[in-house]
């Protein structure tokens, strides 16, 4: 299934996720090119909440250039499967094998990114149109940080993931977001996102 039809079939969980699913949609079927960082007004990311068997906990990394702890994730950097980038980037940055609790997009979001330096080249302020899957790992296994993106990597419990965060706007409308979700994942069940998840 492309990421066209994916986001067509994601229910939205709240008004959040309707008004970037309409927007995502847009930009998607405009035909602009959204899966490379050339196009540096907006792409595609894929972002992981990371979560333990039991569902009490999640994996968060403290990334530098946000200043903050954070969920992982990344660019697409041409790659097609957002699945496949969330799994990468949890493995990069994190060094933990995860695995899937659906294969179904588990959230969608429309982020803003001020204008930075990366690699001592200034990156200019853009949208990453992002595309949120729920993966779930093992909090016995070890853990390491990416050097040039986190200083730390560990697991928090679900209201210690967001109190953790230092960027009000992620505490309020994502992580939280993402933690009330879970409610349709029992524990050690695989679910599937048709109950409006």
């Amino acid at each position: 299934m492309d990421l066209i039809q994916e986001i067509e079939n994601f229910t939205p969980w709240n008004e959040q996720e309707a008004r970037d699913r309409t927007e995502l949609l847009r930009r998607l079927q405009s035909g602009e090119e959204l899966y490379s960082r050339e196009n540096a007004a907006a792409h595609l990311t894929a972002s992981a909440w990371v979560v333990s068997p039991d569902r009490r906990r999640v994996l968060m990394a403290y990334h530098k250039l946000y200043d903050s702890w954070a969920w992982l994730g990344g660019h697409a950097d041409g790659e097609r499967d957002l699945l496949s980038v969330a799994l990468r980037e949890v493995r990069e940055e994190s060094g933990l094998t995860a695995r899937p609790v659906s294969p179904c997009v588990y959230s969608l979001e429309i982020l803003t990114v001020d204008g930075h330096e990366k690699r001592g080249l200034y990156v200019s302020s853009h949208l990453h149109l992002n595309v949120t899957f729920l993966l779930e790992g093992d909090p016995a296994q070890a853990v390491r940080c990416k050097p040039d993106e986190n200083s730390r990597v560990g697991w928090f419990g679900l209201a210690e993931a967001v109190a953790a965060s230092s960027e009000p706007w992620f505490r309020e409308r994502i992580y939280s977001k993402l933690n009330a979700k879970l409610a349709g994942f029992s524990a050690g069940r695989k679910g599937d996102l048709d109950a409006g998840l």
